[in-house]
């Protein structure tokens, strides 16, 4: 399997008149991968999908996509991109669009291939505009996918499933990435994130904060949580240093739960408090936590942090 660089932003900017969208980002996502982008609305994530599927162009930087123009015919050929809104022709059936969409490439997926990895079976002879809007958020993903492209970007794949469809989705993209499939995906459900990616790269005002592992980020940004018995009451461990949560696990006497990011401090005072302390569990925090953590930081600093 190609585990080679499927496409780069290099020292990338955009600018919309005075308003800088991206500043001087480095991005790359290699075959076999799943790089999610994550980060508040208006961090610049679309803007970075626009410059790697051609639909804008770098303001300064570069932007190449198999090592290639990303505005290219034959580039685009090699790209699978679901966006949050599509203008597909409502009259037309789900069939008639994939064999449409399937048409454009020089390898497509048999019909039948792609609307069961789109979980359309059954659908096939339905028109676009009689579906519900999961329905055609799942015809959108079916055209992004019909051509066995080698890129795909999913932007805001799951909005408007439910968890059954949400699910069968993730199945198929973990299914395309084995394929050597590099997919680029944004969304805001963080639990599709944490599921589905290889490697998080965080953007806030338009810079690169934090990239690495779903795991290095939330043990690196977020802190800890340790789940412990102890007898040390809750409102002294919330005015410690680090500490910033206590709650009480419900019908679990005597048992707190802690978020912190020096883990290592609060326990040797827990321990200095309460020698009989027990039911020790100490385990990362949350992506959600991750990423407030890290979007609550100094945009103007300019610093990358890297979780390895």
């Amino acid at each position: 399997m190609d585990h080679g660089e499927a496409a780069c932003l290099r020292e990338a900017s955009l600018d919309y008149g005075r308003l800088r969208a991206l500043d001087r980002i480095d991005l790359a996502v290699t075959r076999g991968e799943v790089l999610a982008l994550l980060g508040p609305n208006g961090a610049g994530k679309s803007s970075a999908i626009a410059l790697l599927t051609g639909r804008l162009r770098p303001s300064t930087g570069l932007a190449r996509v198999f090592g290639h123009d990303p505005c290219e015919a034959s580039v685009r050929r090699r790209m699978g991109v679901m966006l949050q809104s599509e203008g597909l022709p409502e009259m037309l059936k789900v069939g008639e669009l994939v064999r449409q969409f399937s048409a454009y490439y020089p390898a497509p997926r048999a019909l039948h291939d792609t609307l069961v990895l789109a979980g359309l079976e059954g659908l096939q002879g339905r028109r676009y505009e009689a579906l519900s809007g999961g329905q055609q958020r799942r015809v959108q993903f079916a055209l992004a996918i019909c051509g066995r492209p080698p890129l795909l970007f999913v932007d805001e794949p799951s909005t408007g499933l439910d968890s059954d469809a949400r699910r069968l989705l993730w199945t198929a993209v973990g299914a395309m990435r084995d394929e050597g499939t590099a997919v680029v995906l944004t969304t805001h459900y963080l639990e599709e994130a944490d599921a589905l990616a290889d490697r998080i790269m965080l953007i806030n005002q338009g810079r690169v904060v934090a990239q690495g592992t779903p795991q290095a980020i939330k043990l690196r940004a977020a802190g800890r949580r340790i789940r412990c018995r102890t007898t040390v009451d809750a409102d002294v461990v919330a005015s410690w240093p680090g500490v910033d949560s206590v709650a009480h696990v419900p019908s679990q006497t005597g048992v707190l739960e802690i978020a912190c990011c020096a883990a290592e401090e609060v326990l040797r005072r827990l321990l200095a408090l309460d020698s009989g302390l027990s039911s020790l569990e100490v385990g990362s925090g949350s992506l959600e936590q991750a990423v407030l953590s890290l979007t609550r930081g100094d945009p103007e600093s300019g610093q990358e942090r890297e979780a390895a």
